[in-house]
């Protein structure tokens, strides 16, 4: 996956999509992953092993427990990928 912010936010808008059938319209940046979307802690292991295959990185479980909004998701997506780069 390219360090790109739009392709980053793509990526994670159609995994969100894709795996719990979450409305476009919803997923802002502000949007919280419990809150507004109605992710558990399982969906949110479905969503990181979704991003870990794109990414071909691995998390690390303090990346995990930062996440609670979309945009805390890409931050710790494109500082993954920038730690590699």
């Amino acid at each position: 996956m390219e360090i790109n912010e739009q392709h980053i936010a793509a990526e994670i808008k159609s995994a969100l999509i894709e795996l719990f059938g979450i409305n476009e319209a919803e997923i802002q940046p502000d949007a919280h992953l419990a809150d507004d979307l109605g992710l558990d802690s399982i969906d949110a292991i479905d969503m990181m092993v979704r991003l870990q295959n794109l990414t071909g990185r691995k998390f690390k479980p303090e990346d995990f427990k930062s996440i609670r909004t979309v945009a805390d998701m890409q931050r710790v997506v494109k500082e993954l990928l920038e730690e590699s780069a």
